[in-house]
């Protein structure tokens, strides 16, 4: 499992981020964390598009699932038969996003262990064709070191979080009923657009401004998407 964590995640995105210094030998570390975080997510766009798009139409049909949930709340057997020849109907596959959520897992993970000890280079992971610059800056834009903590990148990197959290829940609607599940959904939705938000600054400024920067990116990048996607795609008839 580790030789294929490296062989498919971790080395050709470590090589990415030191190739892109060779591309572009006048930018600065953090320049480069923007663009390797950008072409990742371009990477990941077909996937994180048809989970946008899953997302919307789970939104669009919440009134004829809640109707099926509540006529059929005594019949588990039809309530599910319903909600299936409904999802058949609308062209709705709710299990689409999990796979984006899943091969995301280890891109993180890869990303965060490159953040990690950025800036030093281990010639060892290189490719033959890629060699380590001589010299990285690490000054984003001649301003705050990256390799260090960086409160301010920490600080909007958790308010890009919330506003990304805000933007991806656009039209939904918590469960109103009163049974354990509908509390504890209001309850974790609630949790994650506050508490997560707070998460990622003790995180991101504990580990380095890299990090930090990297997740600013990611939330950017996500909230463009968001909006384009839901903005270019047909409701539901």
């Amino acid at each position: 499992m580790s030789f294929l964590y490296h062989k498919f995640f971790f080395d050709p995105l470590y090589n990415a981020l030191i190739f892109l210094f060779k591309v572009f030998p006048w930018a600065d570390a953090g320049i480069i964390v923007i663009l390797l975080t950008i072409l990742v997510r371009l990477v990941l766009f077909p996937l994180s598009r048809k989970a946008v798009i899953t997302q919307v139409k789970m939104t669009e049909i919440g009134p004829e699932l809640a109707e099926i949930k509540e006529k059929y709340k005594d019949k588990a057997e039809e309530q599910a038969r319903r909600t299936l020849a409904l999802y058949k109907e609308k062209g709705v596959n709710p299990f689409s996003g999990i796979l984006v959520i899943i091969i995301q897992i280890p891109i993180i993970l890869a990303l965060y262990q490159i953040f990690l000890h950025f800036p030093q280079v281990n010639p060892a992971l290189l490719y033959s064709f890629v060699h380590a610059p001589s010299h990285i800056n690490t000054e984003f834009l001649g301003l705050i070191d990256i390799s260090a903590k960086s409160a301010l990148i920490a600080l909007l990197a958790a308010l890009s979080t919330y506003f990304q959290f805000h933007v991806s829940s656009k039209g939904q609607k918590p469960p109103e009923g009163n049974s354990f599940t509908d509390n504890l959904t209001r309850s974790m939705q609630s949790q994650m657009k506050y508490f997560f938000p707070i998460l990622v600054f003790f995180i991101s400024y504990k580990i380095s401004g890299a990090i930090a920067l990297y997740w600013l990116t990611t939330n950017l990048f996500s909230i463009g998407q968001e909006i384009f996607v839901r903005r270019n795609i047909p409701k539901i008839s």
